[in-house]
């Protein structure tokens, strides 16, 4: 029988790979903090550690099975984060910026976009909610109450993404100013749109999983 501490040392250990691997989280953020500076890419990487928290909670009450179990759910869910992920994509493809203003009128709109944008990429993903379903639970000891447990893994998860992307807006910093060029601005927002664009059609045309 394994006990809590063994089991929170093998999840964290865990986690924390499957949180440095690269993947659409990691993107967003280092795109954000290239072009838009630390504090928008700090809300954003907020907006997705709350989106993998609410992923959490909807397992640990139950909700996440469903998704697992039920085909309509999972195709519905897979559809509207396919059209999500490519309507994002579209738009940096179509119109990459060639400067960013820190501040300006809207600045708190803006920031208040970065975060739904990071909650938005993350929930309507149904992959993360599969992925939570069947990757949470193998860490629950026995004897342990199921939805407060799953609750703390799912927190700390959310914490292993802060710190790691505290970690990349860090590392864009002392090449802000080349970032913020024109031409890298846009350069920047055409590949994190090319991702985009490919994650959503990945997703639209992922079969069921078994």
């Amino acid at each position: 029988m394994i006990s809590t501490s063994a089991s929170l040392a093998s999840f964290i250990a865990a986690a924390t790979v499957l949180t440095i691997a690269p993947g659409l989280d990691t993107a967003l953020v280092l795109r954000t903090a290239a072009i838009g500076g630390p504090r928008p890419a700090a809300l954003t990487g907020l907006g997705i550690a709350a989106g993998c928290f609410s992923w959490a909670t909807l397992v640990a009450v139950g909700l996440g099975t469903l998704l697992a179990a039920s085909e309509v759910a999972y195709t519905a869910l897979r559809w509207i984060g396919a059209a999500y992920l490519v309507y994002i994509g579209y738009k940096m493809l179509r119109h990459p910026r060639r400067s960013f203003l820190p501040e300006t009128g809207s600045g708190g709109n803006g920031r208040h976009k970065a975060f739904i944008t990071g909650v938005l990429t993350n929930l309507l993903n149904p992959k993360v909610g599969v992925f939570y379903v069947s990757f949470l639970p193998q860490f629950v000891p026995q004897g342990v109450p199921v939805a407060p447990y799953i609750l703390l893994l799912g927190a700390i998860h959310a914490l292993l993404g802060l710190i790691w992307f505290a970690c990349l807006i860090a590392a864009t910093q002392p090449i802000a100013r080349f970032l913020k060029r024109p031409p890298v601005v846009q350069t920047c927002d055409r590949l994190t749109g090319g991702m985009f664009i490919a994650f959503g059609v990945g997703l639209a045309l992922q079969s069921r999983r078994t």
